[in-house]
């Protein structure tokens, strides 16, 4: 996208309101408490036929450097060097502080493409501080209300001024039918085929979730090569779910970095289980998750808390021990892991797990290796004459038990999906089917067709036998 917005303004004008209202979507998190937003936010936003880049940043503070709102200052400055266009924003009902002020002159010494937002405009109350900001020297405010959609128009005839040509939508082009095209199906000797949907994204969504202070941020950054996102020693400084393009090895990613998730018990202020709800929805929604974690303190019992989700939003997952280069001994680290893993997340076997370290860049490439294995694992299917050849070997090398006094048949079995893969088998007693029997087929499946590393979903179906009547 050529040409890119970035919202800017001191803490608490409701950039993250705007930000939601241009994009469609209420993705930032807002909250009436100052400095929610921390990190860079990208979306594309539109007005109109008008369609751009758009960065929300974090609220403008005038600190040192090496502090939290410093840091944070300059991902902002970042933001705004990057833009083309740069939305100032004010709360017009606060009227014009000497923090407006300050940073008014920061930007006019950076000569920017400036418009100047004054935010809150609905009603009377903020009429005196629209008329405070004509002495900003930034030129005439846009008075708008982000939060009620009104003064739309007036930021369209504003951002109109600063856009090319292409940053408008050509309808015509839009409405033209996009040709179909046939799936494309990648059959292995194993009878098992990597499907990648014609209508399906091509683009793997990763996300990187765990606890707080595990290196999630800086794992991202190392893999952008820049640092894109805030880290720092304090726990806890990603509040939202931050979303980046990459690509690797001529393989496109969303990335997404979230906040750390914390027991719900310990969990009392409405911002952090904001910042929860926002992880888990980027669960949700990834195709591959990435559970980062601490190697000094392996695999503790939140960590398996997290990966119990994952495994069961039906997610592929991937185990990333960060910090590697300082656990000492590496053998009982690993060990502890392994067996973590065996006893407790038995329901996915063959979880792979890479020892990284983020803040040196060793062994990222492993881990992406791995993400992209488990994501063509994650589309596998394997065809139904395959699959009722597996089943008629596997109930003749253990036949189902007896139930009321008859065989329990299993008579057909089929795919019904991927992403995960999951199947269907249609038994004459489905109810009377043990749990152990179902466990048997499922670690068969994952024997046979190699899907291991993701969760498999079975569901057993009965038939309604046509020939006998209802009493």
């Amino acid at each position: 996208m050529s040409f890119t917005v970035a919202i800017i303004g001191r803490p608490n004008v409701g950039k993250s309101t705007l930000f939601n209202r241009l994009v469609g979507k209420r993705i930032a998190i807002v909250d009436d408490q100052p400095g929610v937003t921390r990190d860079r936010r990208e979306g594309e936003g539109r007005v109109g036929d008008l369609s751009f880049r758009l960065f929300d940043t974090a609220g403008l503070e005038d600190a040192e450097n090496e502090s939290l709102e410093g840091r944070m200052r300059l991902q902002t400055e970042a933001a705004v060097s990057e833009a083309d266009a740069v939305l100032f924003v004010i709360d017009a009902r606060a009227g014009v502080t000497p923090l407006d002020d300050h940073f008014a002159r920061w930007l006019r010494r950076e000569k920017q493409k400036v418009i100047l937002v004054a935010n809150k405009c609905e009603g009377k109350a903020g009429a005196p501080g629209l008329y405070e900001a004509f002495g900003l020297g930034l030129g005439d405010p846009v008075p708008l209300s982000a939060e009620h959609g009104e003064g739309l128009g007036e930021l369209y005839d504003a951002l109109n001024e600063f856009a090319p040509e292409e940053a408008h939508d050509d309808y015509a082009a839009l409405d033209a039918a996009a040709e179909e095209s046939d799936d494309i199906i990648d059959e292995s000797p194993d009878g098992a085929e990597t499907w990648r949907d014609a209508k399906a994204p091509d683009t793997i969504r990763l996300a990187i979730v765990g606890r707080p202070n595990v290196g999630k941020s800086t794992f991202v950054n190392a893999l952008l090569g820049e640092d894109r996102m805030l880290t720092g020693p304090e726990a806890g400084i990603t509040r939202d779910a931050i979303e980046s393009d990459w690509v690797f090895e001529g393989q496109p990613f969303k990335l997404f970095d979230t906040a750390g998730l914390r027991r719900r018990s310990k969990v009392t202020q409405r911002l952090e289980y904001l910042s929860g709800e926002d992880t888990r929805r980027a669960i949700q929604f990834a195709h591959v998750v990435v559970l980062m974690l601490d190697a000094t303190t392996m695999l503790e019992k939140q960590d398996l808390t997290i990966a119990r989700m994952v495994v069961e939003e039906g997610r592929a997952l991937v185990i990333a021990a960060n910090k590697w280069d300082i656990v000492e001994n590496r053998e009982k680290a690993l060990g502890h892991l392994r067996d973590r893993l065996q006893t407790s997340l038995p329901q996915v076997k063959g979880i792979p797990y890479i020892t990284i370290s983020a803040e040196r860049g060793r062994n990222l490439d492993k881990l992406l290796k791995a993400v992209v294995d488990t994501y063509d694992t994650w589309n596998r299917r394997v065809s139904t004459s395959r699959l009722n050849r597996w089943l008629q070997d596997m109930t003749a090398m253990h036949p189902p038990p007896l139930a009321k006094g008859r065989r329990i048949k299993l008579r057909y079995m089929t795919q019904i999906k991927t992403r995960p893969p999951t199947f269907a088998a249609f038994v004459s007693q489905p109810t009377e089917l043990p749990d152990a029997y179902t466990r048997y087929l499922v670690n068969g499946l994952r024997e046979t067709f190699k899907l291991t590393a993701v969760p498999i979903r079975f569901y057993l179906r009965g038939s309604k036998n046509p020939y006998v009547k209802d009493e």
